[in-house]
């Protein structure tokens, strides 16, 4: 760890490959009014890192530091913080899109942005789930109201947020389908899918029918044929904030609903998150985790596109 005011991060100072990522020393942040800074103890890797790295997002040009997810030690807290006190274990998202930079040693961020830490999981649970979990509550539970009965479809359901909107599912008692490949059917079946649909083989938009709510985490085609399955008055809620107007126009055209969705900072989600995990309804699947130095490394595979659950930043 660096002393005295720098600290470690994970920077870019040219948009590319895993190769652009750099291990550099930067200032360490103070916290502003209504602010925590957080001693990063584990920080999850999602796929809007690494297209951000490669792109620029919502960023534009770096440099900057990446990272949204976020558990850790409370090390100082702002003027006005009432919530959390030094030595407060809290974990969190950053608000998305531009309170990134969490793939760094210490970050700070609106103390709203973080809950208590359950104390049943450790900080690399607790760093996977804010920015997966946050996004499929508030696509299913916000948006979608998911309720007791109802028949849930789950575009890749193994994949970070979809193997976590499964689980928030079966926790409002859904019925869930969720689409994977064969070699990925038992895991899905051990985190509560009810029927698994092999996308390589089948069209779900063929196979599935009478759906109340589709969580699109794919975008592009799927989210017009996804429309096609819903019963009427169904929901599609795509978590691709981007596309085309057709989403829209073919939804009102066969009488159901079409959203479109960016997730955003929620103390009150943060909070009914670490209430499942307590009650034993939800747990991230860490595929690997790395230390802060291989962030490229986890970049590279995270780009893959073939990880089941989540990649998770170590920082010592």
């Amino acid at each position: 760890m660096s002393t005295g005011n720098t600290m470690r991060a994970i920077g870019q100072d040219v948009l590319g490959g895993p190769e652009v990522l750099k291990e550099v020393e930067v200032e360490r942040p103070a916290p502003r009014p209504n602010e925590i800074l957080v001693r990063v103890r584990a920080a999850g890797v999602n796929p809007t890192d690494w297209k951000h790295r490669e792109n620029g997002g919502f960023l534009g040009e770096p440099p900057f530091v990446l990272g949204w997810d976020v558990s850790g030690v409370v090390e100082a807290v702002g003027v006005g913080v009432a919530l959390f006190e030094p030595g407060d274990e809290v974990f969190g998202m950053l608000p998305y899109p531009f309170g990134h930079g969490s793939h760094a040693e210490y970050v700070t961020g609106p103390a709203r942005a973080f809950a208590p830490k359950p104390a049943g999981i450790d900080h690399i649970q607790a760093g996977a789930l804010p920015l997966v979990s946050l996004t499929a509550w508030q696509a299913l539970v916000e948006y979608a109201d998911v309720r007791p009965g109802q028949r849930v479809l789950v575009h890749a359901a193994a994949g970070g947020v979809g193997h976590v909107a499964v689980q928030i599912a079966k926790a409002r008692g859904a019925y869930v389908i969720g689409t994977a490949s064969a070699a990925k059917h038992g895991f899905l079946r051990d985190i509560g899918v009810d029927e698994p649909v092999d996308y390589r083989e089948t069209d779900f938009a063929e196979a599935v029918k009478d759906v109340d709510v589709v969580l699109d985490t794919l975008g592009g085609d799927h989210s017009l044929r996804s429309l096609r399955v819903l019963r009427p008055g169904g929901i599609v809620v795509s978590i691709l904030p981007v596309g085309s107007d057709d989403f829209h126009r073919e939804a009102e055209r066969l009488g159901v609903r079409a959203v479109r969705m960016l997730v955003d900072a929620d103390h009150a989600g943060m909070k009914a998150i670490a209430e499942l995990v307590e009650a034993g309804r939800l747990r991230a699947t860490v595929a690997r985790t790395f230390p802060l130095a291989g962030a490229a490394e986890a970049h590279a595979l995270g780009g893959t596109g073939r990880t089941t659950g989540k990649l998770v930043l170590v920082v010592d």
